[in-house]
C-alpha cells in the first residue's frame, strides 16, 4: 500500500467532522473541503486545511469528481475519506483517486460496482447462498413487465430504485391500481437522485424488522462481522432511531446472519467497511439480503458504543494496510447503544425538510452520551443537502438504560430556530412497544402516520408572554423588571400567535422581578444569556430561547415554540390565498411542471414537482381551478415562499346560485 500522512474528507458536515476527529488523533494530518453554502463551516474550521471545491449545488462541488481529485493534489493528501453518501459509494470515484495516485479509504472500485446496482447485486447474493427476498431484478424494465412480474410476486410488494438508497425512488404498493403510479413516480425520483430509472420489485415482508450487519475487511483475506443493528423505525423508508444489539437477535441467529453477512462481503472480494441489509421476518427466524452498503454508515456509532472500537480509525489502518487487529471470537458487545438522528424538519407537516438559521445550538452531554454534528449557533442549514444535521447517541448497561438516557439527553437539547423532530423522537423513544423492543418496519405508519404538532403548556405560554413583554420593555428603553410597573392594577396585553394558533395574555407587573400573566405567578429566578429560570405557582422552570427577527424560539423538556407576538402587526394574508397560490415550501429546484397557464385543473391534480434536500416534493391543486400564472420552468432555483403557480378557482354550484 502507498503511504500516507494526509486523508482528505470528501464530505461535509458532522460526518466530516467525526473523519477528521479520528484521523488527528492516529496522527494524520487532514483536508477539509467545502461549497460556498458552507463557508465557515464548522467541518472546515476543524480540519488543518480547508478547500473550496465549488457553488452550493452538490453536483457542481462535493459530486464532482474533478473538484475533489484537484483538491486533493493541491493540498498534498494522499488519501481520501468519502465519509457517506455524496461519493462514498461512487465506483468511477474510487478509480479515480487510485488513477491519481491516492489511496481511497473504502472498498476496491470493483467491490463497490458489484453491490451499486441492486438487482445486480442480488443476481450475485442468489448465486452466493445469500437468502434473498422473492422479487424480479430483471433488464426488462418496460412498464408491461414490470406489471406482469408485479402480478406474478403479489401484493404488497415494493418497487426500488435499483441504482439508489436512503428511501429515495422507492414506494410500497398494496393495491393494484396503484402500481402503474408508483413505478413511474419511483422511476422519476430516481433518475433525478441517481441518473438511473432502472427499477426491482420486491415482496413486501409486512411486520418484520430491518437488521443489518456490520462487516469489516482487510486486504489479505480476513472478514469479520461486528454484530447486528437494528434499524427498524424508519419513516419514507429512512432510518430515525437505530440501536445494537436487536431487542430481536438472539446469539443463535446473530450467528447465522453474521455468517450470512461475511459470504456476501467474501463473495465481492470485499475490502474495508460494508453493512449487509437484512429484513427479519415477523416470525423472528427467516431473513432476507436487502442490500450492501459499500462504505460506513450513519448509525456507525452504536456498533463503536458497544464493541469499543473506533470503526474510522479501523477503516483508516485497513486502507494503510494492516490487517485487522482482531479475530472474529474477539469480537464481544457489551451493554446497549441507541441512535436517534436529529433532523430539520417538521413532522406534522408531513415530514418537510425545514432551512434556515440555527439561532441556538446546545448540544447535552452526560454519563454514556456521544453526539456528533458539524453545527454551530448561527449557521444557516441549507436546502442543499441531507436534513440530518446531527446524531445523540446514548450508551448504557441495559437497553433500557440506554433509553432513558437517550431521551434526558433529547429533552437537554437545544436548537432553535428552525423547526426539528426532537418532539417526535421523544415521542418515539417513549411509546410503549419502542419501550418494549416490539418496533418493527411499521412503527412509525402504525403509530405515528399523522404527527401532530406538540402543544405547548400553559407555563410555557406564560413564559413565552413574559419574555415578549420583557424584550418590549427593553426596545423602549425601560429597565424590564420595573416597567409599567403597576402594583398589579395595570394588565399589558400581548396577542401571541404559534402555529395557526392565537393566544391573548396579560402581563401586570407585580413587583422586581414578579409577574401575573393570566392566573400564574411568576418569579423570576435568574438570567443568563439565553436562559431563564422562573417559579410559576410554586413549581421552578427553565427555558432556553432565542430572539430571531421578528420570532421567539423557546425550549424547555420536550416541548419547543416559535412565537410572534402580532397585536400591532399587519393583518396576514387574504382568506383564500392557500387556494389561489402554490408557494416553495422551502428552497429548492423544480424538476417537473405539469401544467400550463390557462389550462383547467382538477383539485389534487399535480402541478409542479419541486426538489429539496434529496427529496421530491408535489405542489397540487387545492381545488378545481384554471391556472392564470406558472411562472417557473425545469431547473430554476426558487426561494421558500416564491410563487410558484397562481390559479382562479372554478365557480361551484353554490356560488352561481342566486
Amino acid at each position: 500500500m502507498k503511504p500516507f500522512d494526509t486523508i482528505l474528507v470528501a464530505n461535509r458536515g458532522e460526518i466530516a467532522c467525526r473523519v477528521i476527529r479520528s484521523a488527528r488523533a492516529l496522527g494524520y494530518r487532514s483536508v477539509a473541503v467545502y461549497s460556498d453554502a458552507d463557508a465557515g463551516a464548522p467541518h472546515a474550521q476543524a480540519a488543518d486545511l480547508a478547500l473550496r471545491i465549488g457553488p452550493a449545488e452538490a453536483a457542481q462541488s462535493y459530486l464532482s469528481i474533478p473538484a475533489v481529485i484537484a483538491a486533493a493534489n493541491a493540498a498534498g493528501a494522499g488519501a481520501v475519506h468519502p465519509g457517506y453518501g455524496f461519493l462514498s459509494e461512487n465506483d468511477a470515484f474510487a478509480r479515480a483517486c487510485a488513477e491519481a495516485g491516492l489511496v481511497f479509504i473504502g472498498p476496491p472500485a470493483a467491490a463497490i460496482a458489484a453491490m451499486g446496482n441492486k438487482a445486480a447485486a442480488k443476481r450475485r447474493m442468489i448465486a452466493a447462498g445469500v437468502p434473498c427476498v422473492p422479487g424480479y431484478e430483471g433488464e426488462d424494465q418496460s412498464d408491461a413487465a414490470l406489471l406482469r412480474e408485479a402480478k406474478r410476486i403479489g401484493l404488497p410488494l415494493m418497487v426500488k430504485a435499483a441504482a439508489g438508497g436512503g428511501g429515495r425512488g422507492m414506494r410500497l404498493v398494496t393495491e393494484a391500481a396503484a402500481l402503474p403510479g408508483a413505478i413511474a413516480a419511483a422511476r422519476s425520483e430516481a433518475e433525478n437522485a441517481f441518473g438511473s430509472g432502472e427499477l426491482i420489485l420486491e415482496k413486501a415482508v409486512t411486520g418484520g424488522r430491518h437488521v443489518e450487519i456490520q462487516v469489516f475487511a482487510d486486504s489479505h483475506g480476513n472478514v469479520v462481522h461486528l454484530g447486528e443493528r437494528d434499524c427498524s423505525v424508519q419513516r419514507r423508508h429512512q432510518k430515525v432511531l437505530e440501536e445494537a444489539p436487536s431487542p430481536a437477535v438472539d446469539a443463535a441467529l446473530r450467528e447465522k446472519m453474521g455468517v450470512a453477512a461475511v459470504a456476501a462481503a467474501r463473495a465481492i472480494a470485499y475490502v474495508g467497511a460494508g453493512t449487509v441489509e437484512f429484513l427479519l421476518d415477523a416470525d423472528g427466524k427467516s431473513f432476507y439480503f436487502l442490500e450492501m452498503n459499500t462504505r460506513l454508515q450513519v448509525e456507525h456509532p452504536v456498533t463503536e458504543a458497544v464493541t469499543g472500537l473506533d470503526l474510522v480509525a479501523l477503516q483508516i489502518r485497513i486502507a494503510a494496510g494492516e490487517h485487522l487487529p482482531f479475530a472474529q471470537e474477539d469480537v464481544t458487545l457489551a451493554g446497549h447503544a441507541i441512535e436517534a438522528r436529529l433532523y430539520a424538519e417538521a413532522p406534522a407537516q408531513g415530514f418537510l425538510p425545514q432551512s434556515g438559521v440555527l439561532a441556538a445550538w446546545q448540544p447535552p452531554a452526560g454519563d454514556g452520551i456521544r453526539v456528533d454534528h458539524g453545527l454551530r449557533a448561527g449557521q444557516t442549514v441549507t436546502p442543499f443537502y441531507d436534513p440530518m444535521i446531527a446524531k445523540v447517541i446514548a450508551h448504557g448497561a441495559t437497553r433500557e438504560e440506554a433509553r432513558r438516557r437517550l431521551m434526558l439527553a433529547l429533552e437537554r437539547t437545544v436548537a432553535l430556530g428552525i423547526t426539528t423532530n426532537r418532539a417526535f423522537l421523544l415521542d418515539l423513544l417513549a411509546h410503549p412497544d419502542f419501550a418494549a423492543g416490539r418496533a418493527t418496519t411499521q412503527f412509525i405508519p402504525q403509530h405515528f402516520a399523522s404527527p401532530a404538532a406538540p402543544q405547548p403548556d400553559s407555563h410555557l405560554l406564560a413564559l413565552a408572554a413574559l419574555l415578549w413583554f420583557e424584550a418590549s420593555a427593553a426596545a423602549q428603553g425601560h429597565d424590564p423588571a420595573r416597567a409599567w410597573y403597576s402594583g398589579g392594577g395595570f394588565t399589558w396585553p400581548l396577542r401571541l400567535e404559534y402555529g395557526e394558533t392565537r393566544h391573548m395574555a396579560g402581563v401586570a407587573v407585580t413587583g422586581p422581578d414578579r409577574y401575573r400573566i393570566g392566573d400564574a405567578e411568576i418569579a423570576v429566578r435568574g438570567r443568563a444569556p439565553g436562559r431563564l429560570q422562573a417559579a410559576i405557582d410554586g413549581t421552578e422552570r427553565g427555558v432556553d430561547y432565542v430572539f430571531a427577527g421578528d420570532v421567539l424560539h423557546l425550549a424547555c423538556g420536550r416541548a419547543d415554540l416559535a412565537v410572534r407576538e402580532t397585536l400591532h402587526a399587519p393583518p396576514g394574508a387574504a382568506e383564500g390565498a392557500a387556494e389561489r397560490e402554490l408557494r416553495a415550501p422551502m428552497n429548492g429546484r423544480i424538476v417537473a411542471v405539469l401544467a400550463a397557464e390557462g389550462e383547467s385543473v382538477t383539485r389534487g391534480q399535480r402541478i409542479v414537482i419541486m426538489e429539496a434536500m434529496k427529496m421530491q416534493h408535489e405542489l397540487v391543486a387545492r381545488c378545481d381551478a384554471t391556472v392564470e400564472k406558472l411562472p417557473v420552468r425545469v431547473g430554476d432555483q426558487v426561494a421558500t415562499r416564491q410563487l410558484l403557480a397562481a390559479l382562479a378557482p372554478l365557480a361551484t354550484e353554490q356560488d352561481r346560485a342566486p
